[in-house]
């Protein structure tokens, strides 16, 4: 029986999930540094509201709670001034729907974009990566007919790899891609 095929227990699911957005994440923040040390982009991952509430005595051990609602993942400064923003969402499935975002990390996209930053979701669709214009997001049912989308949906914004996700660094010439629908980024 193949892999995929296999129904596995939801808690490891769960596990293996968080597994692979913290790799993928990890991947981001690498072309980050790449983008820093070229002197491209300053970008730094977004802390998450969290507040310790206890610790053990030993072990490392705590429990905490979320303080607050997440911002975007990603935020900081291109080369020139301009502001981007982006939150990073990956499936392992075939498919990403568009409320895997909270309102409130959708609703920061949407205030950033409309003040001029480059504002997107850069996405993992098991093996292929995208920056997904903001734009094209939102209006994901309106674009593509429905509230999710497909690896074949995004190929336009698919984004080089090579151990890091070069958010940055279209496969294809988007402008070209998007020239009926203006300017995206």
């Amino acid at each position: 029986m193949e892999a995929e095929k296999l129904k596995l227990p939801q808690p490891y699911q769960n596990r293996v999930n968080n597994a692979q957005g913290h790799s993928f994440e990890k991947a981001i923040e690498r072309a980050c540094a790449i983008y820093a040390q070229a002197g491209i982009a300053q970008i730094e991952k977004t802390p998450e509201p969290f507040r310790v509430m206890s610790k053990a005595k030993s072990g490392g051990v705590f429990q905490g709670r979320f303080t607050a609602r997440a911002q975007p993942d990603f935020q900081g400064t291109m080369a020139g001034g301009r502001s981007i923003v982006f939150e990073a969402k990956y499936t392992t499935t075939d498919r990403l729907r568009r409320d895997v975002l909270t309102e409130r990390q959708m609703e920061a996209l949407g205030q950033h974009g409309k003040i001029g930053a480059m504002a997107f979701v850069c996405a993992g669709v098991q093996d292929r990566f995208f920056a997904v214009p903001w734009i094209r997001w939102q209006s994901m049912k309106e674009f593509w007919g429905r509230q999710y989308v497909t690896a074949n949906d995004l190929e336009p914004y698919r984004v080089k790899y090579d151990g890091a996700v070069r958010f940055l660094e279209y496969v294809h010439d988007v402008k070209k891609a998007e020239a009926a629908g203006g300017d995206i980024l």
